[in-house]
């Protein structure tokens, strides 16, 4: 099956990538070219900040650099092979280039906050740190949606009036206020379709993509917006936020001590010391191992009530389940991934798991498949 072979590569590339990183980055350790790098750099820097950054700014260029023909491989020949994609080669090395222009104006002011509280608390450094990065989050949430998303996409205001009047009642008889709904250019650079709810006060908004719009009935879309209508009834951002914070929180005390007491193990002495560094991503990914499948399986959760919200507030499953199975097939979703596969790696329900989901609620609300309003002609 096509979505399957498609899926199974990449995970393949998913897998290869991370265990690959992982032997790359303790051997750069554990070899003590870290070390080497950091000499070498001392050379020419004197200021331990710039030290920092510079050791930090040349490892991860070639890390870029290194996994270069593995990322082309997947994001662009891939996507192109299965007729996912609308971008040049051209568009595609410059929304990346956007996109780490972004990430180094973003990353490089939080990478000095941390290096700032190593130094200032020593082993405490997480607990500051962790506040900064909760003060960061709600900051982003709440920018994202009004700043970031616009230098990748034309944003626009939603102008379906006949949705809108939907969407409003919907929105009313479930006490949620909806005035921000906007659709974005999607298709500039895949053929594939999404919708998402983001944002936090008023910058919260639903984003709807023009592959989703183009191609889906009044009936489907209205199951779509309820789906992310959902999200927000249940407080499944603010729910989300709450446990990413405490995560982070538990997280980065875990990678602190663990950091803490395997110093020695590579030859090190001193947390800041500026070779020993690459330590805290090594454990930072084997927790990650933990932490993922669990967060996938909240997150699944999190769909299921999702999905059960728009049937209960449109009273249209059979829109909803057709929707699911058009997006599984646009998406080249794999309709049943391997069970492991799925608990490890998926945080939406694979197709089958949903629709399974939606009959048995059906069936519990006495909601028959006819109970249907069909589009209006």
């Amino acid at each position: 099956m096509k979505s399957k072979k498609y899926n199974n590569i990449k995970l393949g590339i998913r897998i290869f990538k991370g265990i690959t990183s992982f032997i790359l980055i303790v051997g750069f350790v554990y070899f003590h070219f870290s070390l080497v790098l950091e000499n070498f750099l001392r050379h020419y820097i004197s200021n331990g900040y710039l030290l920092f950054l510079a050791f930090i700014l040349l490892t991860g260029f070639t890390g870029i650099l290194l996994f270069f023909p593995i990322n082309f491989y997947r994001d662009y020949y891939l996507e192109h092979k299965y007729d996912l994609s609308n971008q040049t080669f051209g568009k595609w090395i410059f929304e990346n280039f956007k996109g780490l222009v972004i990430s180094l104006i973003i990353g490089i002011p939080i990478l000095l906050i941390f290096y700032y509280m190593l130094n200032k608390f020593g082993e405490f450094w997480w607990l500051p740190f962790a506040f900064i990065l909760f003060i960061i989050s709600v900051v982003a949430a709440r920018l994202i949606p009004v700043v970031i998303l616009p230098l990748f996409y034309k944003i626009t205001p939603f102008d379906n009036e006949e949705l809108k009047i939907r969407i409003t009642r919907i929105a009313e008889d479930s006490g949620i206020k909806v005035e921000n709904i906007f659709k974005f250019n999607m298709s500039k650079n895949t053929r594939k379709a999404n919708a998402a709810f983001t944002g936090l006060g008023k910058s919260k908004r639903i984003l709807l993509g023009d592959t989703l719009l183009d191609n889906y009935s009044n009936d489907e879309i209205e199951t779509v917006i309820a789906h992310e209508l959902g999200h927000y009834k249940r407080k499944h951002i603010i729910k989300n936020i709450i446990i990413g914070t405490t995560a982070s929180f538990g997280t980065l005390f875990l990678i602190a001590y663990l950091y803490s007491i395997s110093l020695n193990w590579f030859g090190f002495v001193k947390l800041q010391e500026v070779a020993a560094l690459p330590i805290l991503p090594i454990w930072a990914m084997l927790i990650g191992l933990i932490e993922t499948p669990l967060t996938n399986i909240l997150s699944r959760k999190f769909e299921y009530e999702a999905d059960e919200y728009a049937i209960a507030i449109t009273n249209k499953p059979s829109a909803f389940i057709t929707t699911l199975n058009k997006l599984t097939d646009q998406n080249l979703a794999d309709i049943q991934p391997h069970p492991l596969v799925e608990w490890f790696f998926y945080s939406h329900p694979s197709i089958t798991k949903r629709v399974s989901a939606i009959r048995k609620y059906m069936i519990e609300c006495g909601i028959k498949e006819d109970d249907i309003s069909l589009e209006e002609i």
